[in-house]
Formats: structure tokens, C-alpha cells, sequence
């Protein structure tokens, strides 16, 4: 489905006033149903829906067995909004599912909609990750997988609108990368697209192109994704619950440097 839009727009600096076709990352709803039933209204990219869907139903425990769901996609061309429909077995619907969401998941953010504050918390055991303890050598590393992050991404390169999530094994291999206009959303379709590769056991560095708040630890530890590498800054919240976890936690990637949160 189409990401991008042009638009006409106009340029001004101090000497000129300069019309030209801006080309933007197309932001628009996504409807979920489980069941013929509603639970909730993402606003995301188009694209990877199906990726997207997985990738939520497993961080909000809805459903996480690998075998696949029967899901029908309603596409409306004219304002991008889509409707998703997911089948699943009653009796293989996760705890999560009794939680449904209220309101509109927006791009923004990926708790939105939850009812009670005790629905944000979530509980497991502690990752235990395998991250190199030789600074000089994670630096590398880091700056290997980066790169290949950032030639992959299409989007952001057309629009400078969108953000990205990148998963990578123990071997600097790319396993998948996502793109959409919510760095959640991007979690979410990496996840999900693993899922439908069966490929999520292999994940160990998880790359997000903005900065890493609670939703993004929370979906990585859900997912047991050990190391998040991310470009720009860290929430207070996510460095304690990334220490709580088990999660190697790295911020301001950048130029062969990082800081070390956790």
C-alpha cells in the first residue's frame, strides 16, 4: 500500500520564497477487530499490517503462538484507513485480551488506551543477555549494524518523517527492518514479522532510530530481545525498567559513541 504523499508546498529562507512538491509519510488509522469485534484503532504507515497486528496481539498477550491466524484486510484507497479483521479461537486468547483498549492508539504512543494504571505494568523473568563487556568491541559492532540499519531505510530517506526499528542476531545478521511514522508501530511489525518467520528466538540487538521510552523496553522484553541500541535519548522510566528486565540499554548512538544506561 502507498506510504508517501506529495504535497505542494513553499519553501521561504530570508532571500527567497521557493514553491515546490514536499513528499510525506502518509499517517493514517488502522482499525483492529478480533472476532468481529473491535478492540482498537492504531494510527500508523500503511504497510506490514498483518506484521503490525502480530506484533501487537503478542506484546499486549492477546495471542503468541507462532501458528498463524486468519486475518481479512478491508483497504479504503481514497484516505488509506484500513480495517483489520483477526480470527482467533476463543479458547486460545491470551489474559490480554480481557483488557481491550478504549481509546485510539496514536502514533505517538503505545499505551494509549489502557484502562488502569496496573494495565501498564508487566511482569516476567529477567533477560539474561550475552552483550560484549569490551566497550572498544560493542562500539564496532554498534557502528556495523547501524549502517545497515540506515542504508535500509527507503522511507526516511524520501520523507525524513518516519523512524525505524532494525533486529539483528549474535551474528550481525539483519533478521528484519520496519519503517512507519510511530516508533512503536515500527517495534511492532518487526516483532510481528519475526513472529511469521519463526525467526524471533534468533533476535538480540534491537535498533530504533528515535529515542526509547517504556513501550519500546516493554516490547522488547516481551519478545526477549536483550540490547536496545537506540540514536537519541532514553526515558527515566525506561532505564529503570530496562535494569529491572535484564535489557543492555544504549543511548545517543552516535559517531563511535553511546551511553551506557543499563
Amino acid at each position: 500500500m502507498k506510504q508517501t504523499q506529495s504535497y505542494q508546498s513553499i519553501k521561504l529562507s530570508t532571500n527567497s520564497i521557493e514553491k515546490f512538491d514536499d513528499t510525506l509519510v502518509i499517517e493514517a488509522p488502522l482499525q483492529i477487530n478480533i472476532n468481529e469485534e473491535p478492540y482498537t484503532v492504531v494510527m500508523r504507515t500503511p504497510g506490514n499490517d498483518e506484521e503490525l497486528v502480530r506484533g501487537l496481539l503478542y506484546a499486549e498477550d492477546i495471542y503468541k503462538k507462532q501458528s498463524e491466524v486468519k486475518i481479512e484486510i478491508i483497504k479504503n484507497e481514497k484516505d488509506f484507513s484500513t480495517i483489520l479483521n483477526v480470527d482467533i479461537p476463543k479458547e486460545k486468547l491470551g489474559k490480554g485480551y480481557l483488557n481491550k483498549r478504549t481509546l485510539l492508539s496514536v502514533s505517538s504512543c503505545g499505551i494509549c488506551g489502557k484502562k488502569e494504571l496496573k494495565d501498564v505494568r508487566i511482569e516476567g523473568d529477567t533477560l539474561k543477555n550475552s552483550a560484549k563487556t569490551n566497550i572498544k568491541e560493542l562500539i564496532e559492532i554498534i557502528s556495523r549494524i547501524s549502517l545497515k540499519m540506515n542504508y535500509k531505510q527507503s522511507l526516511f530517506k524520501i520523507t525524513g518523517g518516519s523512524h525505524a526499528c532494525a533486529v539483528f542476531n549474535k551474528k550481525e545478521e539483519l533478521l528484519t527492518i520496519k519503517e512507519d511514522i510511530g516508533r512503536h508501530n515500527a517495534v511492532d511489525k518487526c516483532v510481528g514479522d519475526l513472529i511469521i518467520q519463526n525467526k524471533l528466538k534468533e533476535a538480540n540487538y534491537m535498533l530504533v532510530s528515535g529515542r526509547v521510552s517504556y513501550e519500546i523496553v516493554s516490547k522488547a522484553f516481551l519478545a526477549k530481545i536483550p540490547i536496545i541500541i537506540a540514536v537519541s535519548a532514553c526515558s527515566s522510566l525506561a532505564v529503570d525498567f530496562a535494569k529491572e528486565f535484564g535489557i543492555f540499554l544504549i543511548g545517543f548512538s552516535r559517531d563511535y559513541k553511546m551511553t551506557i544506561y543499563s
